[in-house]
């Protein structure tokens, strides 16, 4: 696989996933009547997504920074953690695959920018 197209891949997976990460912080913070009975239904108090939309700020923040390996590495994790651990709080609380499906598809693209962050890490020490 050529360089371009490993630059390519990575971009379009990592600017995907992190759009998704802003996205669900912004939702977090505007406390909207649907989103307070969904959390309700799934057993989540308020302050649970305050403190999750901070930590999706501070890990968009390290995957974007140059450099900071070990920071991108926890960020990259901790979005794994918070993907996983909503669509499991979805599937216990009963509600219907179709209803946390997309988090799966999110999880795939993660891997998928995380794999391509490695990719490209190897590029940099093969040129180095």
């Amino acid at each position: 696989m050529s360089k371009k197209t490993i630059n390519i891949i990575y971009w379009i997976s990592t600017g995907l996933i992190l759009a998704m990460m802003l996205f669900s912080t912004v939702s977090s913070f505007k406390e909207s009547p649907e989103g307070t009975k969904m959390l309700e239904a799934i057993g989540y108090r308020p302050y649970v997504l305050h403190l999750l939309a901070v930590a999706k700020v501070l890990g968009v923040f390290a995957i974007l920074t140059p450099g900071l390996p070990r920071l991108k590495e926890w960020a990259y994790a901790g979005f794994t953690f918070d993907l996983i651990g909503a669509a499991y709080s979805f599937y216990a609380s009963g509600f219907a695959f179709k209803d946390w499906a997309f988090m799966l598809v999110l999880i795939a693209v993660l891997a998928c920018s995380y794999i391509f962050y490695h990719k490209r890490l190897k590029l940099k020490g093969a040129s180095a």
